[in-house]
């Protein structure tokens, strides 16, 4: 059963009720795949935890929950501008080469810096059908906790706390493209945003002092 399918909209009462419930399974997930990365002494990012993690997001509301999108896929900026991502062929190489360029940087980067580029590198390469916002934000949520070395928990993690603020959260997503895309790269605006996101969370739970790009 897929019940986009089914129903043809996000707003159907069943669609929303069952995108809620992945949500808090893909928030507990997230948790378990922290516990055991520590466990392992396995801190590293890979594929196989961002397919997983998009599968909790979408399984049984969208088709391909959890592997990387087989088509094209377009969107409508707030502007009314069409954005077309990656082409769908390109995916697995594009992965590929964000996924070595986050371990290999692992030791060396900022957490927060690295944190941001999580979050805008999924958003920009976009590599599954649908709930790409949601596997970004949570894999930004696991990076973080992990270069950190401990978890974020409590009532509102960090990727519940970027989707609330979703109108800064998407101007920063707009303004990194254009940098990146004008060959002058720049992580401030996201590094700005989620340092002050964390300053929302209690401070037993947040990091002492997040580090500037």
């Amino acid at each position: 059963m897929i019940i986009f399918e089914l129903v043809g909209t996000e707003s159907d009462p069943n669609y929303q009720t069952l995108a809620i419930e992945n949500l808090d399974r893909q928030y507990r997930f997230v948790e378990s795949v922290y516990h055991a990365c520590v466990g392992l002494n396995r801190i590293m990012l890979s594929g196989e935890v961002i397919r997983a993690l998009n599968y909790h997001a979408i399984a049984c509301l969208h088709v391909s929950a959890g592997q990387w999108r087989p088509c094209a896929v377009r969107t409508t900026r707030e502007d009314g501008t069409e954005h077309l991502y990656p082409d769908f062929y390109r995916v697995p190489a594009l992965m590929d080469a964000f996924i070595d360029e986050v371990n290999r940087g692992w030791e060396q980067a900022d957490p927060l810096a690295l944190a941001a580029f999580v979050l805008w590198r999924l958003n920009y390469i976009h590599p599954f059908i649908n709930g790409n916002g949601r596997t970004a934000r949570v894999a930004c949520h696991l990076v973080l906790c992990l270069k950190i070395g401990f978890y974020i928990g409590g009532e509102h993690i960090l990727s519940e706390l970027i989707r609330t603020e979703r109108s800064t959260y998407v101007k920063a997503l707009r303004t990194l493209d254009k940098s990146y895309e004008a060959g002058a790269f720049d992580l401030k605006p996201m590094h700005d945003f989620l340092v002050a996101l964390l300053q929302k969370i209690e401070p037993e739970a947040a990091p002492d002092e997040p580090a500037s790009v």
